[in-house]
């Protein structure tokens, strides 16, 4: 089977994720070229160096000479992204992008791009890692993981199915979700979990004792906080984008944490323990599913 040819894709934010798909898409054979565009020139120089891009451009010469532009930038700055190509995007050109939050690029994509706005696939990787920079970027990140597409009533079979098999070719599997939809599900598995990853660190390290705590964690610690490594850039501007879904799944945890508090200060040993059980089996599931 001939391989499909995406041709030249510019590749907007060269970080973890922006870096590691052009690694993936020369890996896997399917480009012509990779362009990439970013803030940071040392960023950009890292990701020549691994061979995550062929060259360095701006947004206008991206959208004037990409087949498919790829938005890698922080979700606060997908609409000022979208305002710089749009004189300059080509009807031929698609956009897709991995953003964490849908709803908010969705509107900005549609304000912004007017009828071009046909031409922007939304997509999520459900990829990354603690660390962030094109220094990390793995050529097999999106290999057997989610990626999410969210289309537009405005996007057309063969552009939908087009930015598929692009994610597939990076070893994706590809799931169709609204936006809705996705920002509700992602507030509570994805968004929350870095809240609170985010707020245990804080609270050790405001405590008076936090060198002491520091120097005793072990690896339940490590690994429950290891998300907080993340780039707080992305988080801040995920946390605002999704506030109202992020806010009610904060609220529900926050109402299991005052009852498992109440069990505590009961001395409620069979309250605690059945909660825990019921947590702890789901948790075992997961791993057998």
């Amino acid at each position: 089977m001939t391989k499909p040819n995406y041709g030249v894709v510019s590749i907007v934010g060269v970080g973890l994720i922006g870096a590691s798909l052009g690694l993936a898409l020369k890996q896997a054979g399917v480009v012509t070229k990779v362009l990439g565009v970013g803030r940071s020139q040392l960023n950009l120089e890292q990701a020549l160096k691994i061979g995550a891009i062929d060259g360095v451009v701006d947004l206008v010469d991206a959208a004037k000479q990409s087949d498919l532009i790829v938005l890698c930038v922080p979700v606060a700055q997908m609409r000022a992204t979208f305002a710089a190509i749009e004189p300059h995007l080509a009807s031929k050109t698609l956009i897709t992008d991995a953003g964490s939050t849908k709803g908010d690029v969705i509107l900005a994509a549609k304000e912004v791009l007017g009828k071009k706005a046909c031409q922007f696939v939304p997509a999520h990787p459900i990829a990354g890692g603690a660390q962030h920079g094109a220094s990390a970027a793995k050529a097999d990140l999106f290999f057997g993981k989610q990626v999410i597409i969210c289309p537009l009533q405005e996007n057309s079979p063969q552009d939908i199915a087009l930015i598929e098999k692009f994610w597939q070719a990076v070893g994706a599997l590809v799931k169709m979700l609204s936006s809705v939809q996705h920002d509700a599900i992602y507030a509570a598995v994805s968004h929350l979990p870095h809240i609170l990853s985010y707020a245990l660190m804080a609270s050790v390290i405001n405590s008076e004792d936090a060198a002491d705590k520091l120097s005793h964690i072990g690896a339940g610690f490590k690994d429950f906080t290891r998300i907080a490594a993340s780039s707080p850039e992305m988080w801040r501007d995920i946390c605002l984008a999704n506030s109202t879904s992020i806010l009610k799944e904060l609220d529900q945890y926050l109402a299991i944490v005052q009852h498992l508090r109440t069990l505590i200060a009961d001395n409620d040993g069979a309250g605690i323990e059945r909660l825990f059980a019921k947590a702890s089996k789901a948790r075992q599931d997961l791993d057998a599913s």
